[in-house]
């Protein structure tokens, strides 16, 4: 392939659809750093591996030598984005706001290159703005064309209510790219109305129209749903690198490729489909290919220190090779007369209630220090420390001290 074949390649590995594709050629052939330009309301301040998948795209373009843009919506964020939902958003405070958006900013450099990343906050120009000049852009498009998104269109059809200032919201995502003069806007599938109001304004507005490159939604630990904390599926970027190695060693072998697919820069295209084959072919254990991802996944966010002492704990415990005490240490505080192994099981974590650690105690998948326990009435005292493990992959090393 020829740089421009490359470079399209990468561009385009794991996006769901490129809006247009020819267009994309066109302004790469200029010769010039594109605009490149992703937003995020500040409305939730920690970021999990779903949220990177945007972020690493955003790479992606940085190291083809782009221009990259985060772009916090502090604006956008105090009216609420109703996309996915049946029900309006309710706004932020300026005060969270601009607390999250910090929050933001000291995270997103985990995988950005800060040196080659341009922030900016959409207050800077909508700030300025007058409410004549409000009135002007919302005149740039019918509320027909707003009905055509999906949200909005069930909530009418179902008699919902919809806010006037819920209309807003596209409009003023679209003029984020007049403002910035962007090649190209990244986002979800779940933002594509969106992104492609940034098109129409900007031809309104005399400018090229952006490349609309859209990226799919994460699915989360269950392989099922979409990556959220609500939903307890999540790897956040700031867990221990431990977490972030069990957890990853979890995943079903199918997800496990989605994952490659959009989380790893270290494996290309060709690598991948090497992999997969001896994987098939029973060459490759799956779980050896997940360590693989899970050590790329540590490194980056915790360094290759921590990611191989990550690991080392994960086979001390799991493969019984190691020292356990390279686990970190989670400390319990509990009462002077201790607590019984049901309540340490929860309190650990490693069960979420008592009645299912009893369950899990009867099973006899209950371990501790590798050595199996069945006894629901052992008590544990002030100053214990160990290994608590339920079944291969679900384990903590705890230290008990006294509340």
């Amino acid at each position: 392939m020829n740089e421009l074949e490359q470079a399209l390649a990468t561009i385009a590995r794991g996006a769901d659809e490129i809006i247009k594709q020819e267009e994309l050629v066109a302004r790469l052939k200029l010769g010039r750093p594109l605009r490149i330009k992703a937003g995020f309301d500040p409305t939730a301040p920690d970021l999990h591996l779903g949220h990177t998948v945007l972020l690493n795209k955003m790479r992606q373009f940085q190291d083809l030598g782009h221009q990259v843009i985060f772009l916090i919506g502090d604006f956008t964020g105090m009216i609420g984005d109703p996309t996915g939902k049946n029900v309006t958003r309710k706004p932020l405070s300026r005060e969270d706001v601009l607390a999250n958006a910090q929050t933001y900013a000291d995270q997103v450099y985990k995988v950005l290159d800060k040196e080659r990343t341009e922030l900016r906050f959409n207050s800077e120009w909508f700030g300025q703005m007058s409410a004549a000049d409000m009135i002007k852009l919302a005149a740039q498009h019918t509320v027909a064309r707003m009905l055509e998104r999906d949200d909005f269109s069930k909530r009418f059809a179902g008699q919902q209510p919809i806010a006037i200032h819920e209309f807003l919201y596209p409009l003023v995502q679209g003029y984020d790219s007049v403002a910035l003069k962007c090649d190209v806007e990244l986002g979800g599938t779940d933002q594509k109305f969106n992104l492609l109001m940034g098109r129409a304004l900007q031809e309104h507005h005399g400018q090229p129209p952006q490349i609309v490159l859209t990226m799919p939604l994460l699915e989360g630990l269950d392989g099922v749903n979409k990556m959220s904390k609500s939903l307890g599926n999540y790897i956040g970027i700031n867990e221990p690198a431990i977490d972030m190695v069990t957890k990853t060693l979890k995943i079903g072998d199918e997800l496990m490729w989605r994952w490659f697919e959009l989380l790893s820069f270290d494996t290309s295209l060709e690598d991948l489909k090497r992999m997969k084959h001896e994987v098939e072919t029973g060459v490759l254990n799956p779980r050896d290919a997940k360590l693989q991802l899970a050590r790329e996944l540590a490194t980056r966010f915790h360094g290759a220190a921590a990611a191989e002492q990550a690991i080392a704990g994960w086979h001390a415990v799991v493969r019984g090779e190691g020292d356990t005490s390279l686990l970190p240490l989670t400390e319990i505080a509990v009462p002077a007369e201790g607590l019984r192994l049901p309540a340490l099981l929860t309190a650990a974590g490693l069960t979420p209630s008592n009645g299912e650690a009893n369950r899990k105690l009867k099973e006899r998948a209950v371990r501790i220090d590798a050595e199996v326990v069945e006894d629901a009435q052992r008590v544990f005292l002030p100053g214990f420390e160990g290994v608590l493990q339920i079944g291969k992959r679900n384990f903590a090393r705890v230290l008990l001290t006294l509340a």
